[in-house]
């Protein structure tokens, strides 16, 4: 039987905190982890990695790095100078000493990157060489979950895949319904861990929030929505997310409260509901149900879409936090559910062609997109069954958004890297 438990166990399972885009960030962790192995410098770096994370880690600037970009970033500051015992904050003491010796192992290319034939969706392996040691560590299906390491012929770690904590663990029991009596009706006296992981989501999040309102930082979206605002709750909503994403696409050395494995998703989950809540003087008690609404709806839709697709994810997280801000204004769950069909329904088919600068424009498409499907959901108006892939349900329009994206997707996924790399 679900209880209460099974809520807050995804919750706290998905909302981790990270430095930086989380591809490239689990490439640089799964360096780091090579490095706690090597006594000597290494001779030769070889790193294979699933094509989604090459997509996500091909464009984005790595934290930490003086506006360093890529794989071989990512790579060479884990060995040289990441701390694996930080998990997804790997980088957050790289010093310029370490930048200089992560740019001499690019220079010397000694790092080779190749694309790995492999099922998952998300894998890396990092095989590197010294004079005296042979080390492969591998991450698969989540950002920081080791499943094999190996010290020249001996085998030191290896996690049976068939327990790997993965997107296949059964979630099936999310749903709006589900999702709102948790929010509703959960005593935050009995879940203490997840009300301080809140805190920090709100904390951080903000925090880089204003840093890219603030500073210069990708292509600026916040600023100039900020710059041509009419001083609505709507447009400082936009701003104010946009900006996180812009300064977390262009190297800020802020942290991120991430979900479903994206930075970009958990900023999108939480600044609006947060914006919201401020400007409507809403009490931080409904603020977090909101947040509860908002980071479960995101989790809910990825469960059937998958952590990496070419289904943009700021189309899930910006219809989630709608329903959010639908649930705070008290709206039922027959509208919440609206919300959700009539925002899939529209923007369902944005492509996710890697993280970068233009991650913030999106985020600004998906809010605007979402915040149209709050609108309609008050008017009583919801795409009906049949309107292209909207099922006879909510459960059904969500199930069918995941079987377009991580099964009809796959070709344009495959195509999206093959124009990257070809540009390249």
């Amino acid at each position: 039987m679900v209880s209460y438990k099974d809520f807050e166990k995804v919750l706290l399972d998905e909302l981790k905190q990270a430095l930086g885009c989380t591809e490239p960030i689990a490439i640089a962790l799964c360096g780091a982890k090579v490095r706690e192995y090597l006594s000597s410098k290494p001779m030769d770096i070889e790193v294979y990695c699933s094509k989604n994370i090459i997509k996500n880690a091909w464009s984005v600037l790595v934290p930490n790095s003086q506006g360093m970009k890529g794989i071989l970033t990512a790579v060479s500051l884990g060995i040289v100078g990441g701390d694996a015992s930080k998990n997804l904050r790997v980088l957050e003491d790289i010093s310029n000493e370490d930048i200089e010796k992560a740019k001499e192992l690019i220079e010397n290319k000694i790092i080779k990157t190749h694309v790995a034939e492999v099922p998952n969706m998300l894998y890396i392996r990092i095989e590197a060489v010294t004079a005296n040691e042979e080390v492969t560590v591998v991450i698969e299906d989540s950002h920081d979950n080791f499943t094999f390491i190996k010290v020249n012929d001996e085998v030191v770690f290896e996690k049976d895949n068939d327990k790997n904590i993965s997107e296949v663990e059964d979630r099936s029991f999310l749903s709006v319904k589900s999702i709102i009596d948790f929010a509703d009706n959960v005593n935050f006296e009995d879940i203490p861990e997840l009300i301080e992981r809140l805190d920090l989501q709100i904390k951080s999040n903000m925090e880089i929030a204003k840093r890219g309102l603030r500073e210069e930082y990708g292509a600026m979206i916040g600023q100039i929505i900020k710059q041509t605002s009419k001083g609505s709750v709507e447009d400082e909503i936009k701003s104010m997310t946009c900006s996180a994403s812009d300064a977390r696409m262009g190297g800020c050395s802020l942290p991120v409260v991430i979900n479903s494995g994206s930075g970009n998703q958990g900023i999108t989950t939480s600044v609006p509901v947060i914006v919201f809540c401020e400007k409507e003087n809403i009490s931080k008690e409904r603020l977090y149900r909101g947040l509860m609404v908002s980071n479960l709806i995101a989790i809910y839709q990825k469960y059937y879409i998958g952590k990496l697709s070419a289904f943009c994810g700021a189309v899930s997280a910006g219809s989630a936090a709608a329903c959010a801000i639908g649930y705070l204004i008290g709206l039922d769950e027959e509208k919440i559910e609206s919300i959700l069909t009539n925002a899939l329904a529209t923007s369902g088919g944005i492509v996710c062609d890697g993280a970068k600068a233009s991650c913030a424009s999106k985020i600004a498409v998906a809010l605007d997109n979402g915040l149209l499907a709050l609108e309609m959901a008050k008017r009583g108006i919801e795409f009906e069954y049949m309107d292209g892939i909207v099922g006879n349900n909510c459960d059904t329009t969500v199930k069918n958004i995941g079987k377009m994206a991580s099964e009809g997707m796959k070709d344009t996924d495959d195509k999206i890297l093959e124009i990257m790399l070809e540009e390249n």
